[in-house]
């Protein structure tokens, strides 16, 4: 905590005077470019990398940047995530939703070696959202890069949580109608580099020049 609060501290005197018009503007509401879906994971720090500025993105941050497969009447929807989904699309209306995953998580580990989750029954139940991109690991699907079984894994789960994004009917009919893109993410801490998957090399890439 005295990290923290010597952080606050540092805000007030050097950063809140330069901020202070822009916290005004955006206390009368938000218009952000995108929903960003990102690890708990105190390593990855979106505003960092993406360079954004206070109002640029809706964040959504959980265990593993999981979001629950659309339920449909008669089931038990994970209404967190869900909500967030639909707040983002329909009523701030953003153009592109991003999942972006990361190296060295340990939800993926705890997933492949299942030791962490063993008496967390929560986590264990959280972790149940990823266990397609389980599935599809051990089934042979590979990401084309030479890295570790577990970022193997956490690649294979970013884009499984596209596709549990893509189960939710009003996110589709935005799609369609060509008013809300989804990317898919990856940092590689050790290396400190943002990679997105491209489609037409079916692997992730660095970042180096802005997506079309």
């Amino acid at each position: 905590m005295r990290k923290l609060i010597k952080g606050i501290v540092e805000y007030r005197k050097r950063i809140r005077p330069s901020y202070r018009k822009a916290f005004a503007r955006l206390a009368l509401g938000q218009k952000p470019d995108a929903l960003l879906v990102a690890c708990s994971d105190s390593r990855v720090a979106p505003n960092l990398f993406a360079s954004t500025e206070p109002g640029d993105l809706f964040v959504v941050r959980n265990v593993g940047n999981l979001i629950p497969r659309y339920v449909g009447r008669g089931g038990k929807p994970c209404q967190s995530e869900g909500a967030a989904l639909e707040f983002a699309a329909l009523v701030l209306r953003v153009k592109d939703i991003i999942v972006c995953g990361h190296s060295s998580c340990g939800a993926m580990v705890a997933l492949l070696e299942g030791s962490q989750a063993k008496t967390a029954t929560h986590l264990k139940g959280w972790l149940g959202h990823a266990g397609p991109a389980v599935k599809k690991l051990k089934a042979g699907l590979r990401m084309k890069a030479d890295i570790p079984r577990s970022d193997q894994l956490s690649q294979v789960n970013v884009l499984q949580q596209i596709e549990h994004i893509r189960s939710y009917p009003a996110i589709m009919r935005l799609i369609s109608a060509g008013r809300l893109r989804l990317h898919a993410w990856w940092f590689d801490i050790a290396a400190a580099e943002v990679l997105h998957f491209e489609d037409r090399e079916e692997r992730f890439v660095v970042i180096d020049a802005p997506e079309a």
